[in-house]
């Protein structure tokens, strides 16, 4: 066992570009571990830069100089980013405290339509199992409330972070589109000369995480779009607020399409009781989620993810467990990483021939 053991290590890690490749890994996770909260910013930036730049090298193949399509694209950032600011963020505050002003009259509408349940079902429901509901819905609804106090009164610090990020975030994501050949060729002179196995793993990595993040990004404002549309339509409150987390939830494969009918059907419930309103809007989101999965999906992310469902639903519960919302984001992208890395390190051995590691062990 112990030689099976010491050849296996000196298969795959006796090439040096592999260990590089490791120290490469483990250095960016401990620093994103260790200085990730101070480096936020400067993270976030990257992120958006990366993004962006793919809109720079479309500008570029139509003969346009970097710096007038950095211009351009930069331009166009801030444009998306004051209408954030100054049209959608002031909608979502508005339909949050309505939310919350109106919650205590929709939980009392929603007490009595339970409460007509055991009157029409008697063999199936109780007034005791209602009124044990309701007790539970609203210990839940308490908590809830309690924890958007605690957010409401922590304002002051996320204004400071929201200001820091609104000045710092553009500023940074300017010079790495404007300065990006020189970073690079700043960072490549602290890296080793045996990196080919490094740079492979990153083409692959660039290749399918650029597409998968971009046709995300196009998934999450279609479906946002299309739910604002229909429940705008069918008259449902809060529509804004709730077509925006239909779309968010569109990063979280298989679970966030799921989850996202209780919030929209509680809502329903809440403000029409039981009947054909309720069905409705099941029945719309269920299609849209339904032409997300089998429209979307194949055309915007076709080909670009090759990962087993079991792998992705890993990858969500690992990363989104370890870093929270941003690691249900970047759940595939860090599973499709991984997986790269792990293709490359075994093409290191693909000239080793079969059986070569048991003829090894028994030899000695």
């Amino acid at each position: 066992m112990i030689n099976v053991f010491r050849i296996w290590l000196k298969k795959y890690f006796s090439d040096p570009q592999v260990v590089i490749l490791g120290f490469l890994i483990l250095l960016g996770f401990v620093m994103i571990f260790t200085l990730g909260n101070m480096l936020a910013p400067v993270i976030v930036s990257i992120i958006a830069a990366y993004l962006l730049e793919g809109m720079v090298a479309i500008l570029e193949k139509f003969k346009l100089p970097r710096m007038a399509a950095v211009l351009v694209v930069f331009i166009l950032f801030m444009a998306c980013l004051l209408v954030l600011i100054i049209w959608l963020l002031p909608m979502l505050s508005r339909q949050i405290g309505q939310l919350v002003q109106d919650f205590p009259a929709m939980i009392a509408n929603g007490q009595k339509e339970l409460m007509l349940l055991p009157e029409k079902y008697p063999d199936f429901i109780s007034r005791d199992q209602i009124r044990q509901i309701i007790d539970y819905l609203t210990t839940e609804f308490t908590r809830m409330g309690q924890y958007i106090i605690s957010i409401s009164l922590a304002s002051v610090k996320g204004i400071i972070t929201f200001l820091v990020y609104i000045i710092l975030v553009p500023l940074m994501i300017f010079f790495f589109l404007k300065d990006k050949v020189l970073i690079l060729e700043w960072c490549k002179g602290f890296l080793p000369d045996e990196r080919k196995l490094a740079t492979d793993v990153w083409y692959e990595v660039n290749h399918q995480i650029g597409n998968y993040v971009r046709g995300k990004i196009w998934e999450i404002l279609i479906v946002w779009a299309v739910s604002y549309l229909t429940f705008i339509l069918l008259k449902l409150p809060f529509a804004m607020l709730l077509s925006l987390f239909v779309g968010l939830s569109v990063l979280i494969p298989y679970l966030g399409a799921t989850i996202m009918f209780l919030p929209v059907g509680l809502i329903a419930f809440l403000e029409w009781g039981w009947g054909a309103p309720l069905a409705y809007t099941m029945i719309a989101l269920g299609i849209i989620q339904a032409l997300d999965g089998n429209l979307l999906v194949p055309l915007l992310l076709s080909g670009v993810v090759n990962l087993h469902p079991i792998a992705i639903i890993v990858a969500v519960l690992v990363f989104g467990g370890l870093w929270g919302m941003l690691g249900l984001f970047f759940a595939i992208p860090l599973a499709t990483f991984f997986h790269a890395v792990i293709k490359a390190w075994q093409s290191t051995s693909r000239d080793e021939k079969p059986g070569e590691l048991l003829s090894e062990t028994w030899s000695d």
